[in-house]
């Protein structure tokens, strides 16, 4: 009879060498299930059944529509229009460009959701206007880095979609809720600590307040940000369903692409289209190897005997969630967002509800983690997009990226241990 103790560490030692020898992911959590259905004489029909069933999920059937709404909007002027706006709003401040950076982040992350998408496109604008009005170019890189983690926060985000799928149906529509506020908290604290250094170095501000020209800048911008309207209104006041809001988002982002602003052709929507397919082939990928992963960890009871373990360690609430954290955001420093995603809610779920948090509260929690992940080395995505916009290097950016990830770590902190900033919002629309 085979040892769950050996089939465990088949399981999850396979998994780690595979990733530490270079690996993709999804093919290592194939592998790894392969092998231990091979020992526990599991049939691999079992295996290849539950990768089907992995992404056979309802929920996930706007994934694929999230992204080509943000892509679409992303390729059609959209950043533009609001980096202009943010800077009618704020850009009169000292260091008001970082200020533009953040809150124009902020914008359109969330249409995008994305902050691979957000360095991209904002960052690609931004840091060279920002260099060459005399900012630093290691600040102008890492504060654009650093407020993109609020595009995975700011509803819709399509993390929070997969979320709602591995944690066994949350509520789509209460996620989002529950990811506004942090999302608006994280950015404030960037801002906050971005005057600081903008005053010490004495970087410039912006041109006075201009009412007409925020109004005007705001009728632009408007266009693009009804998508996130569309979304957040039609999901939290059940008028839609996540799926639908987000058809209905793609619908709208190619009339605002192709009537509203025309700044690319049509035919420009084979090349969107094409891009966003390539997107999402690894993304679903990934949550189908997960599928066949995760129904070995469920049938191995590893969530249980994690939960066990931390336990025996402490009963601490305090405690447990601090090292809940600190895993969360190792493991985010090497591999990706929504295979972690997958891979880790069943596992930890158990235990942060076993001392009182919501799955709500610890999907923000997580997906902030492994955000913070996403800009720290060594694999971190979004801090080679930064380095490859740059053309600094991943250590000096790395090393400038220090006081940002004080800020964000205090931010993940406080939502962690002060439920009412994350749930305030869910509750009462709810």
């Amino acid at each position: 009879m085979p040892d769950t103790n050996i089939a465990i560490a088949i399981l999850l030692g396979s998994f780690l060498f595979m990733i530490v020898i270079g690996q993709r992911i999804a093919l290592a959590m194939g592998i790894s299930a392969a092998l231990t259905s091979w020992y526990l004489g599991l049939p691999l029909s079992t295996i290849v059944m539950n990768m089907v069933k992995g992404a056979n999920v309802f929920v996930l059937q706007a994934v694929p529509f999230f992204i080509l709404a943000g892509a679409l909007m992303g390729a059609g002027g959209i950043s533009d229009r609001l980096i202009v706006l943010s800077k009618a709003l704020i850009g009169w401040m000292r260091g008001g460009l970082a200020m533009v950076n953040i809150l124009a982040s902020m914008f359109f992350g969330g249409i995008s959701g994305s902050a691979t998408a957000d360095t991209s496109s904002i960052g690609s604008i931004l840091i060279p206007m920002m260099r060459k009005e005399g900012y630093d170019a290691d600040f102008a890189t890492t504060v654009t880095m650093a407020s993109s983690i609020q595009g995975l926060l700011v509803p819709p985000s399509h993390n929070f979609v997969i979320f709602a799928m591995a944690a066994g149906g949350v509520s789509v529509g209460r996620l989002f809720m529950a990811g506004l506020f942090p999302g608006i908290f994280l950015g404030i604290a960037l801002m906050v600590y971005s005057y600081i250094v903008s005053r010490a170095k004495n970087y410039p501000k912006g041109a006075p307040f201009n009412l007409k020209l925020a109004l005007v800048s705001t009728y632009h911008a408007a266009w693009g940000l009804m998508t996130v309207l569309i979304v957040v209104v039609g999901v939290v006041g059940g008028i839609f369903t996540a799926t639908e809001a987000a058809a209905i988002a793609v619908l709208w982002a190619i009339f605002v692409t192709f009537v509203v602003y025309r700044e690319i052709p049509v035919r420009a929507f084979y090349g969107v289209l094409t891009s966003t397919m390539k997107t999402l082939a690894i993304v679903m990928v990934l949550i189908s190897a997960a599928g066949a992963f995760g129904f070995l960890v469920a049938y191995l009871r590893i969530p249980t005997v994690f939960a066990e373990a931390m336990l025996g360690l402490t009963s601490n609430r305090v405690v447990i969630l601090v090292l809940i954290n600190l895993l969360l955001l190792f493991l985010g420093t090497l591999t990706g967002m929504s295979a972690l995603i997958v891979i880790m809610t069943p596992i930890l779920l158990p235990i942060v509800t076993h001392f009182g948090m919501s799955p709500v509260h610890f999907g923000v929690v997580m997906i902030l983690n492994l955000g913070i992940g996403l800009i720290t080395p060594p694999v971190g995505g979004v801090l080679f997009i930064g380095s490859a916009i740059s053309g600094l290097s991943i250590e000096k950016l790395s090393k400038a990226m220090v006081p940002f990830y004080v800020v964000m770590v205090g931010v993940l902190l406080a939502i962690t241990f002060i439920a009412e900033l994350v749930m305030f919002l869910p509750g009462l629309f709810y």
